[in-house]
């Protein structure tokens, strides 16, 4: 049992009698860990000398892994679980001003800290949080959203996600399907204009007073063909003269890999290349329909992708290879996507799906994804996409005391012969016992010990009731749309997907 202790962050604390977790290592050695501040110090054999005065965390019984992260999700989506069924991502997109319309800056913190608390719960101890605000983002929503994750004290980079195109106008020939009272329905989805958006994401740049090894900012223009090359070219610059990491939804859906060669006769990946985005600084979300050019071109660039595997199935969008990912050289982490369209923040599901997709694409099993490979990339692939990739991600000295307490006696963990096997394959978050972030408890006894989760469950309820009552309308033009996309982009996406690039015919999906 974790001491009372071990809830303090003094200027040095030792875990004791812990066994250590390590990628593709079958059996876990018993450790010690010491910990200066919210660093590790180092790794020893048990009862190691420590200084005068460590506090000490009492972890017998306790199997240690260093604190998943979450290479993609949107934390706006957490008050909208369970909205939808049969969703496609262009019908997700269709639904957007229903599910997370009229959100004040209270609701943007509540849905945030929903997602936070339950990540925490199921340890994982950071995530890159695409967060969204209609027409433009604001100082106030993104500084709400920060304050959740600060709250509960989880890590997180936050990347409002902007386009100056909609949804209808991206999509080519959707605008002209539509009936003419539908047309002038959607107009008023139109999105800010460029440089309104570009100023209010420079302001809320201006104007951030996080704490950048708590919560960092990046940039994320949501999806390459929602944005003029005009925009595009903004946000890397605006990145740019920050430093400050970009994540842009590409070729997630087939409809969106045929949208971009209709837009810019290549690739999406080859577009944004061409415009000076693509670099170590970017993810790609998804990358369903990746080619094997594109996949070069990430690896080349020192580019990332973040999986996700969920929410490719739950949206139908196909199943992304990571296995030929990793072989073009690019850095892959897992995600879970948003709890709108994958319906949890589960980090351990998220890495069994990993494992799973690699196995029902083809036979050959040597070329499936191990799960010391799946583990890796939801702790060290996910940091470096983050841009924590030197300090998150592993359980040695130098890096962040991001350290998660499973219980061993838990029957997800009987009988433990492969450590690795059994995190990816039969761990659901139920054996997460205690979790620490930064060398302070977040977690204990499996309670968050920051957040009233009497108090979260009661502000959702009355969110939810609220936001339903003042998309009442919203909803009602969804119920109009949806038969009008649910046609139009199954039927785009039925055509064939012949890649064009450089005057050379490549392959078809």
């Amino acid at each position: 049992m974790l001491n009372e202790a071990a809830r303090t962050t003094p200027d040095w604390t030792v875990i004791r009698g812990g066994r250590l977790v390590e990628p593709g290592v079958p059996m876990p050695r018993t450790v010690d860990i010491l910990i200066k501040d919210d660093t590790i110090h180092e790794l020893g054999a048990p009862g190691m000398v420590v200084p005068e005065g460590t506090q000490g965390v009492d972890a017998a019984g306790m199997l240690l892994h260093p604190g998943l992260v979450n290479a993609h999700t949107h934390g706006h989506g957490n008050l909208a679980r369970g909205m939808g069924d049969r969703w496609t991502l262009e019908l997700l997109l269709t639904a957007g001003p229903w599910i997370s319309g009229n959100r004040s800056s209270e609701d943007k913190h509540l849905a945030t800290l929903i997602g936070a608390s339950e990540m925490l719960l199921k340890g994982c101890t950071a995530c890159y949080d695409l967060t969204f605000e209609f027409p433009s983002p604001t100082v106030e929503g993104m500084q709400a959203a920060a304050a959740a994750y600060t709250q509960a004290g989880m890590r997180a980079v936050l990347a409002p996600m902007v386009a100056n195109l909609s949804f209808f106008e991206a999509i080519p020939g959707l605008l002209e399907a539509l009936p003419p009272k539908l047309r002038k329905e959607v107009e008023r989805m139109r999105m800010a204009p460029t440089d309104s958006i570009l100023k209010a994401m420079a302001d809320t740049v201006k104007h951030w007073h996080g704490d950048t090894g708590q919560v960092r900012l990046a940039i994320a223009p949501t999806i390459p063909h929602h944005c003029t090359d005009e925009f595009l070219i903004g946000c890397r610059n605006l990145a740019h003269e920050h430093g400050l990491p970009m994540h842009s939804h590409v070729s997630e859906s087939k409809v969106q890999a045929i949208a971009g060669m209709r837009t810019y006769g290549t690739t999406l990946t080859a577009h944004m290349d061409k415009l000076g985005l693509v670099g170590p600084g970017f993810t790609v979300a998804h990358g369903v329909w990746l080619d094997d050019d594109d996949m070069k071109l990430l690896g080349d660039r020192g580019a990332s992708v973040a999986h996700n595997p969920g929410s490719n199935m739950r949206l139908g969008s196909g199943l992304a290879n990571m296995r030929r990912m990793l072989s073009s050289g690019v850095n892959v982490g897992i995600g879970t996507d948003g709890s709108n369209c994958s319906d949890n923040q589960n980090m351990f599901e998220a890495m069994r799906l990993a494992s799973m997709v690699s196995k029902v694409q083809g036979p050959d099993w040597q070329n499936w994804i191990t799960t010391g490979e799946v583990l890796r990339a939801a702790t060290v692939g996910s940091a470096r996409a983050l841009g924590f990739g030197d300090t998150l991600g592993r359980i040695a000295p130098g890096y962040k005391a991001d350290v998660v307490f499973l219980d061993s006696r838990n029957i997800n963990m009987i009988p433990l012969i492969n450590i690795t096997n059994s995190l990816v394959h039969a761990e659901d978050g139920g054996a997460v016992d205690s979790v620490m972030v930064g060398g302070r408890m977040v977690v204990a006894q499996r309670k968050l010990l920051h957040v009233d989760m009497h108090k979260l469950a009661r502000d959702a309820e009355n969110a939810v009731e609220r936001l339903e009552r003042l998309n009442h309308s919203n909803h009602a033009l969804y119920c109009e749309l949806e038969p009008v996309v649910g046609s139009f982009c199954p039927g785009l996406a039925a055509e064939p997907f012949h890649v064009h690039r450089y005057g050379a015919c490549q392959h078809t999906h």
